[in-house]
C-alpha cells in the first residue's frame, strides 16, 4: 500500500468529506483534517436546500444538475439516510419587475434542460395554499430538493473511513509545507503531515493557508442568519424561496442600499425538515468573520417570511443561528490546481451553493487528483 499516493484534505465540511469519499472510492487513502468536528462549521449553519432554480444558467447550473443525479442515490450509495427528498421548489414572485427577471432566467434555464413552469398566483396557491394572495405568482420546478447537510457530511466521512480514509478531527492545520516551490503537505497542531497532494477545502478560511505563499483567491465571508421553528405538522409542501433572493444573488445592481432588507441581502428560503421544523433564512451580508446573529437581521428575515406566508406570524421560533459562506468575486467556486503552488488543489468559494454542489465537487476533485498524481 505504500505506493498509493498520499492526499491530504483540509476541511471536514460537506465539501471536504465529499472529496475524501470520492477519493477513497477510487482506491486512494486520503487523510482528512478538521479543526472542529465533522460538519462543525458552515455545513451545520445553513439550510439544506438543493435548488436548481437558484443556479445561474451556465456552468453552475450544469454542475447542480449533475449533483442532483448523484444525490438521488446517495443514501443507498453511502448506506446512510441523508434525508434527501425532491419536493419541488417554488420561486415566489412578488411584482412585475421580479416577474420580468424570472422570465428571462427561466428561458435560459430551460435551454440547459431544466424544466421550469411560470405560474400565476392562483396556480401557485393551489400548490402552496398558505402563501399570500397578494403575490404575483411563482416559478416552479419539480427538480428542486432538500437534504440534511450534517447527515451528508457524516455519511461521506463514515463511508470514506470504511474505504480506508483517515478522518482526523480536532486537528488544526496551521500552514502549508512548501519545499522548492512544491507543496509537500501541511503543518498541523499535532505536527507535520506529508502528502503528494493537498486539497484545500477550508471554506472561508482557505485563503489563510495560501496567502503566505502569494496566492490569495477572492474569498469574502458572507453571513447568513437563519430562524428555526418549533416542530410542526406538515405546513408547506415545497421548498420556497423568493425571487428577491435571485435578485440579490444575480442582480445586485437592482438593490436599494437604503432599504434594510436589501442592505442585509434578505432572500427568503423556507424548508420544512424531516423533524417538522421550519428553517427560515436568510440574510446575505458582509460582516467579516463575525458569525453572530443580530436583532436587525433576524427581524428582517422574519418580516419577509411572514409577508409571503402570513400564517408564519403565529409560529414559535425556538432558536436562531448564522454561518459564514465563502463568496467569490465572480460567483463561481474555486475548483482546481494552483499553478503557482504545484501539489495544491483548491475546492472552496461555493457560497450558498455548497450543499447542492458537494457531490459533483467531490467527483471533480477526484478527477483532478488522478490527473495530478
Amino acid at each position: 500500500m505504500s505506493d498509493i499516493p498520499k492526499v491530504v484534505v483540509v476541511g471536514g465540511g460537506i465539501i471536504g468529506t465529499a472529496i475524501a469519499y470520492y477519493l477513497a472510492a477510487r482506491g486512494y487513502r486520503p487523510v482528512l483534517l478538521e479543526r472542529k468536528n465533522i460538519a462543525g462549521g458552515t455545513s451545520s449553519a445553513c439550510e439544506g436546500t438543493v435548488i436548481m432554480q437558484s443556479k445561474a444558467p451556465g456552468p453552475k447550473l450544469e454542475m447542480a444538475l449533475q449533483s442532483r443525479a448523484l444525490y438521488a442515490s446517495l443514501s443507498e450509495t453511502l448506506g446512510y439516510d441523508v434525508e434527501y427528498e425532491e419536493r419541488g421548489g417554488l420561486v415566489v414572485i412578488e411584482n412585475e419587475q421580479q416577474a420580468a427577471i424570472m422570465l428571462n432566467t427561466i428561458e435560459k434555464q430551460r435551454s440547459f434542460g431544466l424544466k421550469v413552469d411560470l405560474l400565476n398566483i392562483k396556480e401557485t396557491r393551489e400548490l402552496e395554499p398558505l402563501l399570500s394572495e397578494n403575490l404575483w405568482g411563482a416559478a416552479y420546478s419539480e427538480a428542486d430538493g432538500q437534504v440534511n447537510p450534517i447527515l451528508v457530511a457524516r455519511a461521506y466521512s463514515r463511508a470514506a473511513a470504511r474505504l480506508g480514509a483517515g478522518i482526523r478531527v480536532g486537528v488544526n492545520v496551521t500552514s502549508l509545507l512548501v519545499e522548492s516551490g512544491q507543496v509537500r503537505g501541511v503543518m498541523t497542531s499535532e505536527g507535520p503531515v506529508y502528502a503528494d497532494c493537498v486539497v484545500n477545502a477550508a471554506g472561508v478560511w482557505a485563503s489563510a493557508l495560501t496567502a503566505p505563499h502569494g496566492y490569495e483567491p477572492s474569498l469574502v465571508p458572507r453571513r447568513g442568519q437563519i430562524l428555526v421553528s418549533e416542530p410542526l405538522p406538515p405546513l408547506i409542501n415545497h421548498i420556497v424561496l423568493c425571487a428577491c433572493y435571485l435578485a440579490a444573488k444575480h442582480h445586485p445592481e437592482l438593490l436599494d442600499r437604503n432599504n434594510r432588507h436589501h442592505r442585509l441581502g434578505v432572500g427568503t428560503v423556507i424548508e420544512q425538515t424531516a423533524a417538522g421544523q421550519l428553517l427560515i433564512g436568510s440574510t446575505r451580508e458582509f460582516a467579516g468573520f463575525n458569525d453572530e446573529t443580530t436583532l436587525e437581521g433576524i427581524k428582517s428575515v422574519a418580516e419577509h417570511a411572514v409577508k409571503l406566508f402570513p400564517r408564519l406570524g403565529k409560529v414559535n421560533i425556538i432558536r436562531t443561528f448564522s454561518g459564514l459562506r465563502p463568496k467569490t468575486a465572480d460567483g463561481m467556486p474555486v475548483i482546481g490546481p494552483v499553478e503557482s503552488l504545484p501539489g495544491l488543489i483548491m475546492a472552496t468559494g461555493h457560497e450558498g451553493d455548497g450543499i447542492a454542489l458537494a457531490p459533483i465537487t467531490g467527483t471533480l476533485i477526484a478527477d483532478l487528483v488522478e490527473k495530478m498524481i
